[in-house]
């Protein structure tokens, strides 16, 4: 097959590069074929990326496995067909198209669900709503940016995501890429997940406890390893690298090996409960320990580290700032060359006009018109701090939750100094929130796929259609997604807190463990002993159970015996924290104030504060698992060659793309499976005993089933 024009030289060339496709050639690019392929890849991505998110906090990159199965699906189709040709823009456009799938999740799930944890409900029209707008916004507010920052910045801005993956498109037009190490990931991924999360086969969390008895016969904790046996976490230090892993993993120990057991050491002789915990420390496990103490101080760091890294890079933010605004004349004019076609600035004024009017007049979100400007101006500032950044350190590293608290924090502070402070200004804060960050995220993969394109020789303005349509359909899907897997994961628990009401009885019902109808009641403020959230309420209006939800909830076990899986949601927490905290001022601010200082204090050492804090927030079982594939990374690193198996598109990496899909849409399904009550039939760990408890079993069938086949597969040569 000809190549349509010379490959483009290094992005840091002293001249522009020339484009892989001339701008003076036509070849196959907008069909409906690749809109409707990036749609329905950029769906299966965007499913996986909200159950990564809401289990971790993190998101990896679609662009890359997207790319190389539409290189793959594409030839099967040429060759069927008799009628192969170029089809390296087609393919461009469906990793475009699909890349808003994993944007949008990221951006939902960061802030939204912190609803949920203040005791609101959370239906999918609202998150559907928020995320069209916030993603709209994110994909046409990088229109007058795109020549600024990656046309006449090209040197300085590299996007490595958006170079890796016009690498790949340019090998695979030449010599062909194959799929089938991506599916091999999903199938190993997706087996495991059913025999480990759904046949119960081996236990999904392995533990070992250290400790000793002490004087008088009482346990002193030396710490508590944790490690969740799963193939999406694997796949996910794998991608993220052994450093970022290390840090996270760092935090862990931190959290489980010091501050657990000092908190346990000096609180055993106490026989009151100190808040915010309702029990004696002495009667805790070291997890309770975790969620009444440990949960608050790494909530300070992650929030103080966020905000650091956020004025960290204040510089860049003005420049990119005033570079943004200096390119909006010339942004939307419609260039006589093809690669320099975009979509025209009244399309873009219009559409930000659209959204702020959606943002007024949609009861789904119901910002008030000062509340949607405020929206738009944070909007803009972060798309465009986001396209930035990511451009110098790509987006697995862009602090889009310090974006989005500085809003969140700053819109709270806002209302707090107004007065405005009571149950539905908390929703209006978290709801501005979510478009911002909705919007910062989008803008972020948004520049990866059109510093893609500008190397390939893409259309812009097709690029930019093919976004609306990935995030249009990813919005719609994501808060179906977000509402199935919370409800699915839900525990009933029986609760009593005798003189204390509800602050609402809405018209839904549950039947609780014990065969009786209640209807739900909500409590948005902690009061006495009764945190905020949801509860059953009997015909007198008392408090019977506790609805905890499956995404941020906290009581693992129901009243009817049963133990489910919840969803931490790391990043909404600390939204809720930020909002709860503020306009309530309730927060147990002594622990917070010692994660914040604790931060402080990593950045005067020299290191990265963000990841070791979120390592601290997260459970130990999540890092560890994550630090073992940094660990297969390193070691994959160190003794193959240079160049067959570094960057974004070696066969570790697509194999892990595969691997975390297989395992998240697995769960996802799992899930449905769960709510229905059908999990038991699939239930077959009772039947081996202790076996299916062992954590040697576990760890051994882990190492067996996962590290080995991706240890291999990543040090193949391509």
């Amino acid at each position: 097959m000809p190549a349509p024009a010379a490959p483009a030289p290094a992005p840091d060339a002293g001249d522009a590069p020339t484009p892989y496709v001339a701008a003076d050639r036509t070849l196959v690019e907008f069909t409906p074929g690749a809109v409707l392929l990036g749609v329905l890849l950029g769906l299966v991505f965007a499913a996986s990326s909200v159950y990564l998110a809401l289990k971790i906090g993190l998101t990896v990159s679609a662009s890359i496995p997207i790319a190389v199965l539409s290189i793959t699906i594409f030839r099967w189709i040429g060759s069927a067909m008799g009628a192969e040709g170029p089809q390296i823009l087609r393919n461009n456009l469906v990793q475009t198209t699909g890349s808003a799938g994993e944007s949008i999740a990221a951006g939902v799930v960061f802030t939204l669900p912190a609803l949920l944890l203040l005791g609101y409900e959370l239906p999918w029209t609202k998150v559907a709503a928020i995320a069209l707008v916030g993603g709209l916004l994110g994909v046409l507010l990088m229109v007058p940016l795109r020549r600024s920052l990656i046309v006449k910045e090209h040197a300085t801005l590299r996007y490595p995501e958006g170079t890796a993956c016009a690498d790949v498109l340019i090998v695979g037009e030449e010599r062909g890429v194959q799929a089938k190490t991506v599916f091999l990931g999903f199938g190993l991924g997706a087996l495991y997940k059913l025999g480990n999360a759904g046949l119960h086969l081996w236990t999904e969390v392995p533990r070992w406890i250290f400790e000793r008895v002490g004087p008088g016969g009482k346990k002193q904790l030396f710490g508590e390893l944790q490690v969740e046996v799963s193939p999406e976490l694997t796949g996910v230090g794998y991608i993220i690298g052994p450093q970022i892993a290390g840090y996270l993993f760092a935090g862990g120990v931190l959290s489980f090996f010091v501050l657990i057991p000092a908190i346990k050491l000096f609180g055993a002789g106490l026989a009151e409960p100190i808040f915010p915990a309702t029990v004696p420390i002495a009667e805790m496990t070291a997890m309770q320990v975790r969620a009444n103490y440990v949960f608050y101080i790494g909530a300070g760091a992650v929030t103080a580290a966020g905000i650091i890294s956020l004025v960290r890079s204040l510089p860049v933010i003005l420049q990119a700032m005033v570079a943004g605004l200096a390119s909006i004349g010339a942004g939307g004019a419609a260039g006589t060359l093809r690669t320099e076609r975009e979509l025209a600035m009244p399309v873009v004024l219009g559409g930000a006009v659209a959204a702020v009017a959606a943002m007024v007049l949609l009861p789904q979100i119901g910002i008030s018109f000062a509340g949607a400007l405020l929206a738009l101006a944070f909007a803009f500032l972060f798309v465009t701090v986001s396209s930035r950044i990511t451009g110098s350190i790509g987006s697995s590293s862009n602090p889009i939750s310090g974006m989005t608290v500085a809003t969140v924090l700053l819109t709270a502070l806002l209302f707090l100094a107004a007065g405005m402070t009571s149950i539905e200004h908390r929703v209006l804060a978290l709801s501005i929130g979510g478009v911002v960050c909705v919007a910062a995220a989008v803008a972020g993969a948004t520049s990866q796929d059109l510093k893609t394109g500008f190397l390939v020789g893409a259309t812009p303005r097709s690029q930019q259609v093919g976004l609306v349509f990935g995030a249009v359909t990813s919005a719609l899907l994501v808060g179906g997604i977000i509402a199935f897997l919370n409800e699915s994961k839900t525990t009933l628990v029986a609760r009593d807190y005798p003189g204390v009401a509800v602050d609402a009885i809405g018209e839904r019902t549950r039947t609780a463990p014990d065969g009786r109808t209640y209807r739900e009641g909500h409590l948005y403020e902690t009061t006495g002993s009764a945190p905020a959230g949801r509860y059953l309420v009997d015909d007198a209006g008392a408090i019977r159970f506790l609805v905890d939800p499956g995404i941020g909830g906290r009581e693992p076990v129901g009243a009817d015996g049963r133990t489910v899986t919840k969803l931490d949601s790391p990043k909404a927490q600390i939204m809720a924290l930020v909002v709860d905290g503020i306009l309530t001022q309730k927060l147990p601010w002594g622990l917070i104030l010692i994660g914040a200082f604790l931060a402080i204090a990593l950045e005067l050492m020299g290191l990265s504060s963000l990841p070791i804090a979120v390592g601290v927030y997260l459970p130990i079982a999540t890092s560890a698992t994550m630090f073992i594939g940094g660990a297969i990374r390193w070691i994959v690193d160190r003794r193959t060659a240079a160049g067959e198996a570094h960057g974004d598109s070696g066969p570790g990496v697509l194999f892990s793309s595969g691997l975390i899909a297989g395992g998240a849409i697995t769960g996802v399904a799992l899930a449905g499976i769960a709510a229905k009550q059908w999990d038991g039939a699939l239930n077959l760990g009772a039947a081996l005993g202790p076996m299916a408890e062992s954590p040697v079993v576990a760890l051994g069938v882990f190492v067996a089933a996962l590290v080995v086949p991706l240890l291999v597969v990543a040090r193949r040569k391509g």
